[in-house]
């Protein structure tokens, strides 16, 4: 197992609710809990649930140059972006392929926060912000309580005087949540309607207790990242380092529409143009005639022919289905479209879907 170099506050919590902290981004991760994770699903899809998602590397842009290394370090138009937004794009080698996604918020035009997580965001920002009157600082002590559902924002709107009926999508605001200074934010990683608040070490385990506490009687659970895979697969959400990679354009994977072709310049702006057209596969999905989920590397055939390879497989207890995220060749690309699955665990029979394969019209992340 990996060594972890840094903490969340919330590890005592965890390990209390039967997580062993697996690592993932340097930081020890509640992978698994005591509890089913179908469960987990369930309060996500029906009430809420909360996920720790301080593993997540907050790296703050300070100073004047703040909003042109903002700028520069990612495929969105951040000049449109005003304080209280954010914006959700691919981070790019200058050769143009992805080597990490990012939200990155506009906190006051001269402070900015970007949030990632394991690819190489920090490394680029370093390098845009080269020369600069820039400072650029990882920090740990901002730490990320995710609250995901339908009843997030019951939950939340009780004990924040900010009105969270009035934060639109990928919006967000400091306020106070139990008495604590935070920052909430619009977004999440579910396909639900969410929120996740930016808050200090020091606080972040009252503020966690208090969520768990006030959201027993709404059906609130603490979830893992079991859970989150389960969700995040069914909204068609991209895991940097299997979805995508350092090998893989933006356009074979879905990331197509966070590149503004008419901002400025870019990393890596005038080769990601040169890569579209170019698609080796298309990121897709599939069904998949099991009652489990697949381990992830199973390639995929069509009519005797290597066409594709599973990156992301899981099963959802909700949809009945065994699915999984795909890299696949753009001519096997119609909805319908018969596959085989060859893998040491056994042949199986899929079939080609429209994705997400949860709320397609991506309705309720909206709501």
């Amino acid at each position: 197992m990996t060594e972890s170099t840094r903490t969340s506050q919330l590890a005592s919590r965890h390990t209390a609710l039967g997580s062993d902290l697996e690592d993932w981004n340097g930081m020890g991760t509640a992978w698994s809990y005591n509890t089913n994770p179908e469960d987990e699903h369930d309060a996500v899809r029906e009430a809420a649930g909360l996920f720790d998602m301080s593993a997540l590397k907050k790296v703050y842009l300070r100073g004047p140059d703040a909003a042109r290394v903002a700028d520069h370090v990612i495929t969105r138009d951040m000049s449109r972006i005003d304080p209280g937004q954010s914006a959700y794009g691919a981070i790019l080698t200058e050769q143009g392929t992805v080597c990490d996604d990012a939200i990155i918020a506009n906190n006051d035009n001269t402070e900015w926060l970007a949030c990632h997580g394991s690819g190489e965001t920090m490394e680029r920002l370093q390098e845009s912000g080269a020369g600069l009157n820039v400072d650029i600082e990882l920090n740990d002590d901002l730490h990320n309580i995710s609250v995901q559902g339908p009843k997030a924002m019951q939950l939340l709107d009780a004990h924040t005087p900010t009105d969270l009926g009035a934060l639109a999508y990928f919006h967000h605001q400091p306020t106070e949540l139990f008495g604590h200074r935070c920052r909430i934010s619009r977004t999440g990683y579910s396909g639900e309607k969410g929120y996740e608040v930016l808050v200090d070490r020091s606080a972040v385990c009252d503020v966690w207790d208090n969520l768990l506490g006030y959201g027993e009687e709404l059906g609130v659970l603490p979830c893992s990242f079991t859970a989150l895979d389960k969700v995040r697969i069914e909204a068609a959400l991209l895991f940097f380092g299997y979805d995508m990679t350092v090998e893989h354009s933006p356009w074979e994977v879905g990331l197509g529409f966070t590149i503004n072709r008419n901002k400025g310049d870019f990393r890596g702006k005038d080769k990601v143009f040169e890569l579209q057209g170019r698609e080796r596969f298309k990121l897709a999905g599939i069904d998949i005639d099991h009652n489990e989920a697949l381990v992830g590397g199973e390639k995929l055939l069509h009519d005797g022919k290597e066409v594709g390879v599973i990156n992301s497989p899981g099963y959802s207890h909700r949809l009945k289905k065994s699915l999984a995220l795909v890299h696949l060749d753009p001519g096997v690309l119609t909805t319908g479209t018969q596959l085989n699955i060859v893998s040491e665990a056994g042949n199986y029979s899929a079939r080609v879907s429209t994705i997400p394969f949860y709320d397609p019209t991506k309705s309720r992340v909206r709501t």
